[in-house]
């Protein structure tokens, strides 16, 4: 694995950095790869039930790199086409495992839809979501045009979209598009990973599927599926461990959910 990332655990909670602090954590190949497969560990890894995306230094991620960028057209095709990256800033929606962005400083380019594409966000006050594009000539990528509006409705999205608008802490608070603003979001987030991970690891999984899928269909397909998977958890062990645990004044100590990897879902 490339210095430019790492893996940190505290508990339950694996926290996933990107560290290229010099370059305000913006993506190389490389990087890119290496990213995307310490999230395929951390989501296949039964013990990690909640993760958190953090950029080392004063950055979240400025996006891809300037010199790559520069390179030209083959380079950023080679980029773009690369079946290694193509998740890349939309890995974390199609992750089993929950999935919280700590965004402080620039959220640039990839970087932005990066920086909202996870279950929840939690902000420095420096935090800026910058959607770079329409300024560099470039289109609304890896699918922040069906993101962003299902996050902020669709006339906030084609106003940030069409014009590059930057979007600070508060606005992001106030529009839906973070949670909350802190001082440390990382510790916010690793917070909200441990709430997370009191819960039913199979309920958690579950729900975040509905919540995906959700997207896409009928509010009678959605309902006919939660009654389906009703019958399901009342099947599971979870129900009645949680029933003796609260019996017995104790924490649940639920089983855990095998997770797929990075991408299986979307590739289904």
């Amino acid at each position: 694995m490339t210095a430019a990332v790492s893996v940190e655990h505290r508990g339950p909670v694996a926290i996933v950095w990107m560290r290229r602090p010099e370059r305000r954590n913006a993506i190389v190949p490389e990087m890119g790869r290496a990213f995307i497969e310490s999230l395929r560990e951390v989501d296949a890894d039964p013990d990690v039930r909640a993760v958190v995306i953090a950029g080392a230094g004063h950055a979240f991620c400025a996006g891809a790199d300037l010199s790559v960028l520069a390179e030209g057209y083959d380079a950023l095709t080679a980029f773009s086409d690369d079946h290694a990256l193509r998740d890349l800033a939309v890995a974390p929606m199609v992750m089993s495992t929950p999935v919280a962005t700590a965004v402080q400083g620039a959220a640039a380019g990839a970087g932005f839809v990066l920086a909202i594409a996870g279950d929840t966000t939690f902000v420095a006050p420096d935090a800026r979501f910058i959607p770079v594009f329409p300024r560099f000539g470039l289109v609304a990528e890896y699918g922040v045009a069906w993101l962003l509006p299902r996050r902020i409705g669709a006339a906030r999205a084609a106003d940030v979209l069409l014009t590059g608008r930057e979007i600070d802490s508060a606005t992001a608070v106030q529009w839906g598009l973070a949670n909350d603003i802190a001082d440390d979001p990382v510790a916010r987030a690793v917070e909200w990973g441990h709430d997370v991970a009191r819960c039913a690891p199979f309920s958690v999984v579950t729900a975040k599927r509905q919540l995906i899928d959700g997207a896409h269909e009928s509010f009678a397909q959605s309902h006919a599926r939660s009654l389906d998977l009703m019958r399901e958890s009342f099947a599971r062990p979870d129900l009645a461990e949680a029933l003796m645990a609260r019996v017995d004044g104790r924490d649940a100590d639920f089983a855990p959910c095998p997770a797929p990897l990075v991408g299986e879902r979307q590739s289904n």
